[in-house]
């Protein structure tokens, strides 16, 4: 579990493709500074294994549902990323719950420059929109973040001069792709909700054949 509080802006090393899969070698020293292999850390908002690091950068498998939730199959050598460790259970839970499974990306459709900030339009694939309100929380390239806005096929979120200078976000132009973590409470929520509504649909039909 990660807080969408970003550490450190680590730079894609050394990429091996597979057939349906890669591994991927990522600078990251602070973030491995005290890692073992088998550990997580969140890239771009994605939980990978640590397989191996030399202290200075590590190594991450990355397999087929990976590569097809997010972004990470368009890193090449050279491309930045977004670095969290996992959260200790003993840690201030600065941003809100993230667990690093992608559920979707997005596309960067305007930026909005402020005096001292950024608002950021993103495209909301449809099936999130049911789990992105205003004001509530999103994880976007494993930032966390509050929307500002919501529209049919969109949302916004502000970004301050922190979140534009030490995240990827502040260097991501018009058309680059984003991964998307909905808030998982919204999503458990929606989840006993339509088997509530099942249970009393069911209910309702049986009430109707036994007329």
């Amino acid at each position: 579990m990660f807080t969408g509080i970003v550490e450190e802006k680590g730079r894609v090393l050394e990429v091996r493709p597979g057939e349906q899969s890669m591994v991927m070698r990522i600078s990251g020293p602070q973030v491995v500074a005290d890692a073992a292999p088998g550990e997580s850390i969140s890239c771009n908002g994605v939980c990978l294994t640590v397989v191996e690091h030399d202290g200075q950068s590590f190594a991450v498998d990355v397999m087929a549902e990976t590569l097809a939730r997010s972004s990470l199959g368009r890193l090449q050598e050279g491309s930045p990323l977004n670095l969290e460790r996992a959260l200790r259970a003993d840690a201030r839970l600065g941003g809100h719950v993230v667990q690093g499974h992608v559920d979707a990306t997005g596309v960067v459709l305007e930026r909005r420059p402020g005096d001292r900030w950024e608002v950021v339009r993103i495209s909301l694939p449809e099936s999130l929109s049911g789990f992105v309100v205003e004001k509530g929380s999103i994880a976007v390239d494993g930032v966390s973040l509050t929307v500002s806005a919501v529209g049919g096929d969109w949302f916004e979120v502000s970004l301050i001069p922190t979140t534009l200078e030490v995240t990827t976000l502040g260097d991501s132009p018009v058309g680059t792709v984003v991964n998307l973590e909905a808030d998982v409470m919204a999503k458990y929520l929606a989840a006993q909700l339509d088997a509530l509504l099942a249970g009393l649909e069911a209910r309702l039909a049986q009430l109707e054949a036994n007329r």
